[in-house]
């Protein structure tokens, strides 16, 4: 069934109409496939650029298995943007298969082919990240890039340390202080400091991120996407818009349904998409810095370019409520096909 003239203004009206503000450029850094919410937090930026809100410029993985890639290609290509460009670490963290990456990229219907689509048959197939980073930054305008990150710091301090090259004559210290406006993290357990596991896989990294990156940081803690659960109702009821949905597939392979998941990731994302919504609040400016165990702190310093979010209980109702718009938002030209 063709769908009328109406139909599609509503599709429009209710999930696609443009924001009024230039979409905010992004560069998703994830270890997808530790955890569940890194494909909800993509499923999340794609909802985003399907409002005109984001455009996602590229995927970087800080999880070093072949399949995290492939993932990440197959969730790209499942919202109609295949050319999204993946860059993967070499030599890095993480080199188990996880629960839910391979599972999804194997599945084959009863024909035996594979149900969801993809670019990539590996991680092999893909660009080293730094790589990636170099040339993606460069393309756009000063101070245009907003950088989330929710895996390890692997990619990112590699990129501080990366010379001048084909892409730029810049150091790469020099073209993020050039390139990027923010980066947005999931990170850090504030304000009391427990070890947290995206600081602690890779210490080094991460201190050095924290000692030497030239923008300013905002920091989601541990404490904030604990608070802030996805529904378990939304996964089952809200995903079914496609008959076959790689993120809630992931969901049912990562653990038994139903179940909340923590939000730790979808926060550094929500925030990094909109960040003058009142979604959260944040603390005084100051520095963190990660002692040898993975605790976090931050030093006030008026000064200071870093900052953590905070969310009060109206403010995380609010978050959770947005989420749900957000992620399940569905792909209107599959919307549009299945009429």
């Amino acid at each position: 069934m063709i769908p009328s003239v109406l139909q599609l203004a509503l599709i429009a009206a209710f999930w696609v109409l443009p924001a009024l503000a230039q979409p905010v450029h992004l560069i998703f850094d994830t270890d997808m496939g530790n955890d569940i919410d890194d494909a909800l937090a993509l499923a999340e930026i794609h909802g985003l650029e399907s409002r005109g809100e984001v455009k996602l410029l590229a995927v970087t993985v800080t999880k070093d298995n072949p399949w995290a890639a492939v993932y990440v290609d197959i969730v790209n290509t499942f919202y109609g943007r295949p050319g999204i460009p993946i860059g993967v670490v070499r030599n890095g963290k993480t080199n188990d298969d996880g629960k839910y990456n391979r599972v999804v990229a194997e599945r084959r219907d009863e024909h035996g082919v594979l149900v969801y689509p993809r670019r990539l048959h590996s991680g092999a197939d893909a660009p080293e990240a730094v790589h990636l980073l170099r040339q993606v930054l460069v393309a756009e305008a000063d101070g245009a890039v907003t950088i989330v990150q929710v895996g390890f710091f692997t990619n990112l301090a590699r990129l501080l340390d990366s010379q001048p090259d084909a892409a730029s004559p810049l150091n790469g210290r020099a073209l993020v202080a050039k390139k990027v406006r923010l980066l947005s993290v999931m990170a850090g357990w504030f304000p009391t400091g427990e070890p947290e596991y995206n600081v602690k896989i890779d210490l080094p990294a991460t201190r050095k991120l924290f000692a030497e990156w030239p923008t300013p940081i905002v920091a989601s803690g541990f404490e904030i996407g604990e608070a802030i659960r996805y529904p378990a109702a939304s996964i089952e009821r809200d995903f079914k818009w496609a008959p076959n949905h790689p993120v809630a597939e992931a969901y049912r392979a990562y653990d038994k349904m139903p179940y909340d998941r923590q939000t730790w990731d979808l926060t550094a994302v929500l925030y990094a998409a909109r960040p003058d919504r009142g979604y959260f609040s944040l603390s005084p400016a100051g520095t963190i810095s990660a002692d040898a165990a993975g605790r976090t702190t931050l030093t006030p310093d008026p000064n200071g370019r870093h900052y953590y979010l905070i969310a009060s209980p109206e403010q995380a109702r609010r978050v959770r409520e947005a989420f749900t718009w957000i992620c399940p938002q569905p792909n209107q030209a599959r919307m549009i096909k299945s009429e």
